[in-house]
């Protein structure tokens, strides 16, 4: 099998064979099992994050003083390399729409246009951080495929687990509207509680126990209304938590196809779903 056979196949990589020169620049650019595939994304990663480094770097007001010009000429150096491997991702797949409109090529597209943008808007440069996304190639590069496959698995548990979490998130918003308002009426605009509005941020940020302290209750009735948001906050915090992690343990049953079933004898879980005896005990289930 040829090395280029050797990838998951994409839509973009779907039609009529490329011809000799493009099936290089393809072998070079998208493949990972090669020597010459491994090194050019290894180089592309470590540009992405120089070039990264480098936009960090200009938004801290001393360096940019003193090294601008410098950090400037290094971001389009580095906007004119992202935009020929742009194109020649382009010239080197079957289908190059279908490889423009996919999640990398997307993410390969909005981390140069904003150094273009900068000839109109200057502070446009600051959303080439997006170039960090780059970096998810290093999943394919290094062989973390498997990593992937846990992702996936969160994920999963996540979306399964929308529904509990929407009721939560509602009763913490009628939470923090009701306490808000009662300290707005305790409190009042002499204490910084100017309206509702201010009151539930306040309210939100006492109930994440987050606690910036910019407004705080001065009457007792205020402090007792604070001290029962901050303990119910405690509370809260491990309801997302549990119901996350039963939702990615069900998951995971799911994709390793276990069964939740006890064993009758020993109590025992986690048997194959076509399991007939217990793996511990060795009982009829």
């Amino acid at each position: 099998m040829t090395p280029h056979l050797k990838y998951r196949k994409h839509k973009f990589d779907e039609g009529e064979p490329l011809s000799p020169w493009r099936e290089k620049i393809h072998e070079v650019i998208f493949e990972a099992d090669t020597f010459a595939g491994k090194a050019f994304d290894v180089a592309l990663i470590i540009t992405i994050f120089i070039s990264v480094l480098a936009v960090m770097l200009d938004s801290i007001k001393v360096i940019s003083v003193q090294y601008g010009s410098l950090l400037l000429a290094a971001e389009w150096v580095f906007t004119i390399l992202f935009t020929i491997e742009y194109i020649l991702r382009l010239i080197s797949v079957r289908k190059p729409l279908q490889y423009a409109k996919s999640f990398y090529g997307v993410v390969d597209l909005l981390s140069i246009i904003p150094t273009y943008l900068t000839l109109i808007v200057e502070d446009a440069k600051y959303f080439l951080i997006i170039r960090i996304l780059r970096v998810l190639r290093i999943f394919r590069i290094f062989k973390l495929v498997n990593y992937m496959g846990e992702a996936s698995l969160m994920m999963n548990a996540l979306r399964n687990s929308k529904a509990k979490i929407s009721v939560f998130l509602y009763t913490v918003l009628m939470s923090v509207v009701v306490f808000g308002s009662l300290v707005y009426v305790v409190e009042g605009p002499e204490n910084g509680f100017s309206s509702i509005p201010t009151s539930v941020y306040w309210a939100i940020v006492t109930l994440t126990t987050v606690g910036y302290g910019d407004i705080s209750p001065q009457t007792p009735v205020g402090q007792f209304l604070a001290s029962c948001i901050m303990i119910l906050g405690y509370g809260l915090i491990a309801v997302p938590t549990g119901i996350y992690s039963a939702e990615i343990t069900r998951e995971a049953i799911r994709q390793k196809g276990m069964t939740n079933n006890a064993c009758p004898a020993c109590a025992y879980e986690g048997h194959d779903e076509d399991a007939e005896f217990c793996k511990k005990c060795g009982a009829k289930l």
